[in-house]
């Protein structure tokens, strides 16, 4: 970037602030989540299916195949995008700042 008469010239690029990042990634968020849901979904159904296709179907048989299907792939599935969303929100970067201001000796908060 050069300076001239006091006037900055060249390319800025604006660094989005937390509360940018943090809104962006919730909404980020939010859409995997419904991805994720709907995929699980469609998992689900097709394992009805199936099993339905090869034998008969109880009802105990149902509610355990929903049970195992989708809310471990929705827990497992969940887990990876809140640790993703953890990671893009900057959470762990405002938290490790307090910890590098206590040995340069500074007090308050960040």
């Amino acid at each position: 970037m050069l300076v001239l008469d006091g006037h900055l010239t060249g390319l800025q690029q604006r660094t989005p602030s937390m509360s940018d990042q943090r809104q962006q990634a919730a909404a980020e968020f939010r859409r995997i989540l419904k991805v994720i849901v709907a995929i699980t979904i469609g998992f689900t159904i097709a394992a009805i299916t199936y099993l339905g296709a090869t034998g008969e179907l109880y009802v105990h048989m149902v509610v355990a195949v929903i049970g195992g299907v989708f809310i471990s792939v929705v827990l497992g599935c969940g887990l990876f995008a809140a640790a993703f969303f953890n990671d893009k929100s900057s959470h762990d970067r405002s938290s490790t700042k307090l910890p590098q201001a206590r040995q340069r000796g500074e007090r308050g908060t960040i």
